[in-house]
């Protein structure tokens, strides 16, 4: 069975949207999921399944969690296999001076618009980066992600699709898991 890396937005976040990992992994499980893991308390996980589409996954996950915890949860799923060549794409690291702690990556759940870089430029702050591959939004933010106006939301409302941001230890992490 294929390897996949689920990324659910907005779980366990200030307080907010609280999902025990273990009751996650539970749920996973009876979706008949196999060896699911999850990575910190943000809802990353990495799990086997059929090979479904990815979009009747996400949307198989997205139930779930409606049906066991009352949350409506965006669900962003990538294959092992993709996660790599994202962190292959990834133009920051190749790049001298690159703190890549400060780093992340921004899936979006569909293609951004033309010119989406353009539009998400005037809020980037004077020392951030910021390069769009595919479906990801690559990000430096060396004053920390906490202080930049590249949050998801302000993604979503510039290009009209979904976003989720993961720092760049976790996509590398995910990947690992799911070796």
């Amino acid at each position: 069975m294929p390897t996949f890396i689920a990324m659910l937005r907005g779980i366990n976040v200030s307080g907010h949207n609280i999902i025990k990992m273990e009751q996650l992994r539970a749920s996973f499980t009876a979706l008949g999921f196999g060896n699911t893991k999850t990575y910190i308390q943000s809802g990353n996980l990495v799990f086997a399944a059929s090979n479904d589409s990815i979009a009747g996954l996400a949307e198989k996950i997205s139930r779930r969690i409606l049906d066991d915890f009352a949350m409506s949860v965006p669900v962003t799923l990538k294959t092992a296999k993709e996660i790599g060549q994202i962190i292959k794409r990834n133009p920051f690291p190749k790049m001298r001076g690159i703190d890549p702690s400060k780093l992340h990556v921004t899936f979006l759940s569909g293609d951004p618009p033309p010119k989406a870089l353009e539009q998400l430029l005037p809020l980037a702050a004077k020392s951030e980066q910021v390069r769009i591959v595919g479906q990801e939004v690559f990000l430096y933010c060396p004053d920390g992600y906490g202080n930049t106006k590249l949050s998801n939301t302000a993604i979503e409302k510039k290009l009209g699709v979904g976003a989720t941001t993961r720092n760049w230890k976790t996509v590398n992490t995910l990947l690992a898991m799911a070796q």
